[in-house]
Protein backbone atom coordinates (compact mmCIF):
# COMPACT_ATOMS: atom_id res chain seq x y z
CA UNK A 1 0.00 0.00 0.00
CA UNK A 2 1.67 3.46 -1.16
CA UNK A 3 1.21 6.17 0.80
CA UNK A 4 -1.86 8.00 -1.23
CA UNK A 5 -3.29 4.90 -0.65
CA UNK A 6 -3.20 4.98 3.07
CA UNK A 7 -4.55 8.61 3.50
CA UNK A 8 -8.62 9.39 4.03
CA UNK A 9 -9.85 11.03 0.96
CA UNK A 10 -11.14 14.56 1.58
CA UNK A 11 -9.48 14.91 4.68
CA UNK A 12 -7.90 17.99 6.18
CA UNK A 13 -4.90 18.16 8.62
CA UNK A 14 -3.39 21.23 10.21
CA UNK A 15 -1.81 22.05 13.42
CA UNK A 16 -3.55 22.65 16.31
CA UNK A 17 -3.25 25.28 19.09
CA UNK A 18 -3.76 28.58 18.02
CA UNK A 19 -5.14 29.42 14.48
CA UNK A 20 -4.42 32.25 12.21
CA UNK A 21 -6.43 33.56 9.06
CA UNK A 22 -4.09 31.79 6.70
CA UNK A 23 -4.81 27.71 7.66
CA UNK A 24 -8.57 28.90 8.46
CA UNK A 25 -9.01 30.37 4.63
CA UNK A 26 -7.10 27.53 3.05
CA UNK A 27 -9.31 24.59 4.26
CA UNK A 28 -12.39 27.50 3.65
CA UNK A 29 -11.08 27.05 0.31
CA UNK A 30 -11.25 23.63 -0.06
CA UNK A 31 -14.06 22.87 1.50
CA UNK A 32 -15.98 25.93 -0.49
CA UNK A 33 -14.62 24.21 -3.49
CA UNK A 34 -15.93 20.56 -2.48
CA UNK A 35 -12.23 19.04 -2.32
CA UNK A 36 -12.44 18.77 1.53
CA UNK A 37 -15.76 17.38 4.33
CA UNK A 38 -16.13 19.48 6.98
CA UNK A 39 -16.29 16.04 9.39
CA UNK A 40 -12.47 14.94 8.33
CA UNK A 41 -10.81 18.39 9.11
CA UNK A 42 -7.78 17.12 11.64
CA UNK A 43 -6.07 19.28 13.94
CA UNK A 44 -2.78 18.11 15.41
CA UNK A 45 1.15 17.68 14.71
CA UNK A 46 1.20 14.76 15.20
CA UNK A 47 3.48 13.12 11.91
CA UNK A 48 0.90 9.90 12.01
CA UNK A 49 -1.97 11.77 11.93
CA UNK A 50 -1.11 14.41 9.26
CA UNK A 51 0.36 11.58 6.94
CA UNK A 52 -3.39 9.78 6.67
CA UNK A 53 -4.81 13.57 5.44
CA UNK A 54 -5.52 14.42 1.53
CA UNK A 55 -4.52 17.84 2.01
CA UNK A 56 -1.90 19.24 4.67
CA UNK A 57 -1.75 23.24 5.65
CA UNK A 58 0.16 25.45 7.40
CA UNK A 59 2.14 22.42 9.32
CA UNK A 60 4.32 19.50 7.78
CA UNK A 61 7.27 21.15 6.53
CA UNK A 62 6.57 21.07 2.89
CA UNK A 63 4.96 22.53 -0.14
CA UNK A 64 4.34 20.31 -2.92
CA UNK A 65 1.38 20.92 -4.48
CA UNK A 66 1.32 17.63 -6.12
CA UNK A 67 1.29 15.86 -3.12
CA UNK A 68 -1.54 18.52 -1.90
CA UNK A 69 0.92 19.86 0.45
CA UNK A 70 0.87 23.48 1.48
CA UNK A 71 3.34 24.73 4.35
CA UNK A 72 5.48 28.00 4.19
CA UNK A 73 7.77 27.36 7.47
CA UNK A 74 10.61 25.50 5.90
CA UNK A 75 13.75 27.71 5.07
CA UNK A 76 14.30 26.36 1.70
CA UNK A 77 10.75 28.10 1.10
CA UNK A 78 11.51 31.55 -0.29
CA UNK A 79 7.77 32.73 -1.30
CA UNK A 80 5.84 35.31 -0.53
CA UNK A 81 2.72 32.89 -0.30
CA UNK A 82 0.97 31.46 3.45
CA UNK A 83 -0.84 28.28 2.64
CA UNK A 84 -3.93 30.15 1.58
CA UNK A 85 -2.60 31.87 -1.19
CA UNK A 86 -0.63 28.59 -1.71
CA UNK A 87 -4.19 26.75 -1.98
CA UNK A 88 -5.16 29.79 -4.04
CA UNK A 89 -2.83 29.07 -6.55
CA UNK A 90 -3.54 24.91 -6.70
CA UNK A 91 -7.34 25.75 -7.38
CA UNK A 92 -6.32 27.92 -9.97
CA UNK A 93 -3.73 25.36 -11.31
CA UNK A 94 -5.96 22.37 -11.65
CA UNK A 95 -8.78 24.35 -13.18
CA UNK A 96 -11.40 24.95 -10.77
CA UNK A 97 -10.85 28.35 -10.41
CA UNK A 98 -10.43 30.34 -13.62
CA UNK A 99 -7.95 32.97 -13.76
CA UNK A 100 -9.98 36.08 -13.63
CA UNK A 101 -12.16 34.67 -10.69
CA UNK A 102 -8.30 33.79 -9.03
CA UNK A 103 -6.55 37.24 -9.98
CA UNK A 104 -9.83 39.44 -7.86
CA UNK A 105 -10.00 36.94 -5.11
CA UNK A 106 -6.11 37.37 -4.71
CA UNK A 107 -6.62 41.05 -4.91
CA UNK A 108 -9.65 41.08 -2.76
CA UNK A 109 -8.58 39.14 -0.01
CA UNK A 110 -6.16 36.32 -0.32
CA UNK A 111 -2.68 39.15 -0.61
CA UNK A 112 -3.64 40.54 2.79
CA UNK A 113 -3.65 37.39 4.33
CA UNK A 114 -0.23 36.04 2.94
CA UNK A 115 1.16 39.45 3.94
CA UNK A 116 -0.28 39.49 7.30
CA UNK A 117 0.95 35.78 8.21
CA UNK A 118 4.54 36.48 6.31
CA UNK A 119 5.03 39.68 8.55
CA UNK A 120 4.50 42.42 5.66
CA UNK A 121 1.67 43.83 6.99
CA UNK A 122 1.96 47.51 7.50
CA UNK A 123 -0.14 47.17 10.62
CA UNK A 124 -1.89 50.80 10.20
CA UNK A 125 -2.90 51.87 13.78
CA UNK A 126 -6.90 51.59 13.36
CA UNK A 127 -6.97 49.31 10.54
CA UNK A 128 -8.50 45.90 10.48
CA UNK A 129 -7.58 43.34 8.31
CA UNK A 130 -9.48 40.07 7.94
CA UNK A 131 -6.70 38.57 9.76
CA UNK A 132 -7.01 40.38 12.59
CA UNK A 133 -11.02 39.43 12.45
CA UNK A 134 -9.99 35.74 12.20
CA UNK A 135 -7.86 36.38 15.91
CA UNK A 136 -10.52 37.65 16.84
CA UNK A 137 -12.15 34.07 16.73
CA UNK A 138 -9.67 32.45 18.97
CA UNK A 139 -10.53 31.73 22.42
CA UNK A 140 -9.68 34.85 24.89
CA UNK A 141 -7.85 33.16 28.05
CA UNK A 142 -5.04 31.80 27.09
CA UNK A 143 -5.18 28.56 29.34
CA UNK A 144 -8.21 27.75 26.94
CA UNK A 145 -8.09 23.69 26.15
CA UNK A 146 -7.70 21.80 22.66
CA UNK A 147 -11.42 21.24 22.81
CA UNK A 148 -12.56 24.94 23.01
CA UNK A 149 -9.58 25.71 20.28
CA UNK A 150 -11.02 23.56 18.08
CA UNK A 151 -14.39 24.93 18.32
CA UNK A 152 -13.64 28.62 18.03
CA UNK A 153 -11.37 27.22 14.70
CA UNK A 154 -14.96 26.13 13.72
CA UNK A 155 -16.68 29.11 13.99
CA UNK A 156 -13.68 30.92 12.23
CA UNK A 157 -14.14 28.08 9.50
CA UNK A 158 -17.76 28.42 8.96
CA UNK A 159 -17.59 32.34 8.93
CA UNK A 160 -14.78 32.84 6.28
CA UNK A 161 -17.02 30.15 4.07
CA UNK A 162 -19.85 32.46 4.36
CA UNK A 163 -17.40 35.65 3.60
CA UNK A 164 -15.53 33.85 0.35
CA UNK A 165 -19.33 32.73 -0.77
CA UNK A 166 -20.74 36.61 -0.48
CA UNK A 167 -16.99 37.34 -2.36
CA UNK A 168 -17.96 34.56 -4.92
CA UNK A 169 -21.83 35.76 -5.29
CA UNK A 170 -20.58 39.60 -5.66
CA UNK A 171 -17.91 38.91 -8.33
CA UNK A 172 -20.56 36.49 -10.26
CA UNK A 173 -23.16 39.40 -10.18
CA UNK A 174 -19.79 42.16 -11.35
CA UNK A 175 -18.76 39.88 -14.05
CA UNK A 176 -22.98 39.61 -15.18
CA UNK A 177 -23.19 43.21 -15.92
CA UNK A 178 -20.01 43.08 -18.70
CA UNK A 179 -21.96 43.32 -21.79
CA UNK A 180 -24.25 46.24 -19.86
CA UNK A 181 -20.20 48.39 -19.26
CA UNK A 182 -19.35 47.55 -22.82
CA UNK A 183 -22.60 48.61 -24.46
CA UNK A 184 -21.93 51.72 -22.99
CA UNK A 185 -18.52 52.09 -23.69
CA UNK A 186 -18.98 51.14 -27.23
CA UNK A 187 -21.20 54.59 -27.70
CA UNK A 188 -17.67 56.17 -27.08
CA UNK A 189 -19.29 59.34 -25.01
CA UNK A 190 -17.79 61.56 -22.26
CA UNK A 191 -20.07 59.69 -19.82
CA UNK A 192 -21.63 56.61 -18.97
CA UNK A 193 -24.97 55.64 -19.15
CA UNK A 194 -27.09 53.18 -17.37
CA UNK A 195 -30.81 52.54 -17.17
CA UNK A 196 -30.19 50.10 -14.18
CA UNK A 197 -27.96 50.67 -10.99
CA UNK A 198 -25.30 48.34 -11.65
CA UNK A 199 -22.00 47.43 -10.71
CA UNK A 200 -19.57 49.13 -13.15
CA UNK A 201 -16.08 50.26 -12.14
CA UNK A 202 -14.45 46.87 -12.64
CA UNK A 203 -15.63 46.03 -15.74
CA UNK A 204 -15.05 49.55 -17.14
CA UNK A 205 -11.23 49.39 -16.25
CA UNK A 206 -11.07 46.12 -17.42
CA UNK A 207 -12.49 46.61 -20.80
CA UNK A 208 -10.09 49.37 -21.30
CA UNK A 209 -11.53 52.00 -19.25
CA UNK A 210 -8.28 53.76 -18.71
CA UNK A 211 -8.21 55.30 -22.53
CA UNK A 212 -11.87 55.66 -22.22
CA UNK A 213 -13.07 59.56 -22.86
CA UNK A 214 -16.00 58.66 -20.02
CA UNK A 215 -16.12 61.97 -17.43
CA UNK A 216 -18.56 60.25 -15.46
CA UNK A 217 -21.27 57.76 -14.96
CA UNK A 218 -25.19 58.43 -15.14
CA UNK A 219 -27.84 55.56 -13.50
CA UNK A 220 -30.50 55.29 -11.45
CA UNK A 221 -30.05 55.51 -7.14
CA UNK A 222 -33.22 54.10 -5.68
CA UNK A 223 -35.89 56.48 -6.50
CA UNK A 224 -33.55 59.04 -8.08
CA UNK A 225 -30.73 59.58 -9.90
CA UNK A 226 -26.96 60.10 -9.84
CA UNK A 227 -24.11 61.87 -11.23
CA UNK A 228 -20.71 60.61 -10.18
CA UNK A 229 -17.74 60.93 -11.49
CA UNK A 230 -15.11 58.42 -13.07
CA UNK A 231 -11.92 57.83 -11.21
CA UNK A 232 -8.31 58.00 -13.81
CA UNK A 233 -7.91 54.48 -13.19
CA UNK A 234 -8.97 51.37 -11.06
CA UNK A 235 -6.18 52.08 -8.14
CA UNK A 236 -7.00 55.64 -8.20
CA UNK A 237 -10.37 54.89 -6.80
CA UNK A 238 -10.81 58.04 -4.37
CA UNK A 239 -9.98 60.49 -7.27
CA UNK A 240 -12.03 61.52 -10.71
CA UNK A 241 -10.93 62.22 -13.64
CA UNK A 242 -13.18 65.85 -13.79
CA UNK A 243 -14.62 67.05 -10.12
CA UNK A 244 -18.06 68.34 -9.55
CA UNK A 245 -17.94 72.22 -9.07
CA UNK A 246 -16.34 73.78 -6.11
CA UNK A 247 -19.93 75.67 -5.27
CA UNK A 248 -22.07 72.31 -5.23
CA UNK A 249 -19.65 70.69 -2.42
CA UNK A 250 -21.37 69.37 0.56
CA UNK A 251 -25.24 71.20 -0.14
CA UNK A 252 -28.12 69.76 0.24
CA UNK A 253 -31.84 70.25 -1.78
CA UNK A 254 -32.33 74.09 -1.50
CA UNK A 255 -29.35 75.03 -0.64
CA UNK A 256 -28.09 73.10 -3.77
CA UNK A 257 -31.08 73.96 -6.03
CA UNK A 258 -30.33 77.77 -5.54
CA UNK A 259 -26.39 77.19 -6.20
CA UNK A 260 -26.83 75.06 -9.55
CA UNK A 261 -30.02 76.32 -10.61
CA UNK A 262 -31.74 72.94 -10.98
CA UNK A 263 -34.48 72.71 -9.59
CA UNK A 264 -34.26 68.64 -8.57
CA UNK A 265 -31.41 68.88 -6.74
CA UNK A 266 -31.09 66.65 -4.13
CA UNK A 267 -27.04 65.96 -2.80
CA UNK A 268 -23.68 66.78 -3.58
CA UNK A 269 -20.53 64.86 -1.59
CA UNK A 270 -18.13 67.59 -0.48
CA UNK A 271 -15.94 65.61 -1.95
CA UNK A 272 -17.30 66.46 -5.18
CA UNK A 273 -17.01 62.51 -6.24
CA UNK A 274 -21.17 62.33 -6.88
CA UNK A 275 -24.25 64.13 -6.83
CA UNK A 276 -28.18 62.80 -6.44
CA UNK A 277 -30.65 64.43 -8.37
CA UNK A 278 -34.73 63.65 -8.81
CA UNK A 279 -34.61 62.87 -12.30
CA UNK A 280 -32.28 61.27 -15.46
CA UNK A 281 -33.22 65.15 -16.94
CA UNK A 282 -31.70 66.66 -14.25
CA UNK A 283 -28.46 64.43 -13.86
CA UNK A 284 -28.03 65.78 -17.72
CA UNK A 285 -28.30 69.25 -16.75
CA UNK A 286 -25.90 68.85 -13.77
CA UNK A 287 -22.98 66.84 -16.61
CA UNK A 288 -23.99 69.64 -19.09
CA UNK A 289 -23.08 72.36 -16.25
CA UNK A 290 -20.31 70.04 -15.17
CA UNK A 291 -18.53 70.35 -18.54
CA UNK A 292 -19.15 73.77 -19.42
CA UNK A 293 -17.48 74.86 -16.31
CA UNK A 294 -14.55 73.01 -16.73
CA UNK A 295 -13.96 74.12 -19.96
CA UNK A 296 -14.35 77.45 -18.91
CA UNK A 297 -11.86 77.05 -16.20
CA UNK A 298 -9.37 75.01 -18.70
CA UNK A 299 -9.13 78.08 -21.51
Amino acid sequence: MDGNERKQKRSFGTHDGTFHADEVTACALLVLFNLVDRDKINRSRDPAVLSRCEFVCDVGGHYNPAEKQFDHHQADYHGHLSSAGMVLKYLNECGLLPSPEFEWLNDTLIRGIDAHDNGRDPLIPGFTTFSNVISNFTPIGHDCTPAEQTAAFRQALDFTIQYLTRLRQRYAYTRSCREIVKASMDKNEPYLLFDENIPWIEMFFELGGANHPAQFVIMPADQHWKLRGIPPSMRERMKVRIPLPQEWAGLINDELKRTSGIEGAIFCHRGRFISVWETKEDAFKALAFTFNQAKEQSS
